[in-house]
């Protein structure tokens, strides 16, 4: 196992949790409240070159960002947004995960997209970040799993219509640099145990050449 800080990028996952539409009171206006999880903890996930997870307490210092909910992680289609904890869009961790809700704005694609959850035709979600802190952890026969203890950013959450992509570039950034790093040890490894070897050898020539001068 190896733990070490990441600084391989921006990176998106998808969720195959249900999003859904509530309705609630306002007094005497009916309010349509969406809500979803973007991440959940100790979901081991598929990545294509190695497994995942999140680990409880990753998204605990980053609930006060600046962070948006967008259709589609399109910027041009803002849902609504939390700054320091407070605005629009709430995000909220408890047992399972990350979890987001907002009430659907007066505005036209918002509707459509309430409309399509509604309808079950859009009920994924997904959420952009950037890793702080992940664990390697290797198994012989599984592939190797990347543990992320710590999120340093969290970009935006999303209700997202093709939850099967994963967008793994930068992921897969981050298991190259640690394969490097794995390798670099490796070697490093090799040379101290050559030296090693080396200095050994040194020495039990000087006391076989010891034993014969005194013969």
């Amino acid at each position: 196992m190896s733990q070490k800080t990441d600084n391989t990028g921006i990176e998106r996952r998808y969720l195959t949790t249900p999003v859904k539409v509530e309705k609630r009171a306002d007094g005497e206006v009916e309010l349509s409240v969406v809500e979803g999880y973007a991440a959940l903890y100790n979901k081991r996930a598929d990545i294509g070159w190695f497994d995942e997870e999140i680990l409880p307490g990753a998204f605990d210092d980053v609930l006060n960002d600046d962070v948006r909910c967008l259709k589609n992680h399109d910027p041009n289609y803002i849902l609504a947004r939390s700054i320091n904890g407070k605005g629009t869009l709430e995000l909220f961790l408890d047992e399972k995960g990350l979890g987001y809700r907002y009430t659907t704005p007066d505005i036209s694609y918002a509707k459509d997209l309430q409309r399509s959850i509604e309808l079950g035709d859009v009920s994924q979600s997904s959420f952009s970040f950037k890793a702080k802190e992940v664990v390697w952890i290797e198994k012989e026969g599984e592939n190797e799993l990347r543990q992320i203890k710590k999120i340093e950013t969290l970009y935006d959450v999303s209700p997202v219509t093709f939850p099967a992509y994963q967008d793994t570039t930068v992921g897969k950034r981050s298991w190259e640099a640690h394969l490097e790093e794995k390798k670099k040890e490796t070697e490093t490894r090799n040379e101290d145990a050559g030296d090693s070897s080396k200095i050994m050898d040194e020495y039990e020539a000087r006391h076989k050449f010891n034993q014969n001068k005194y013969k």
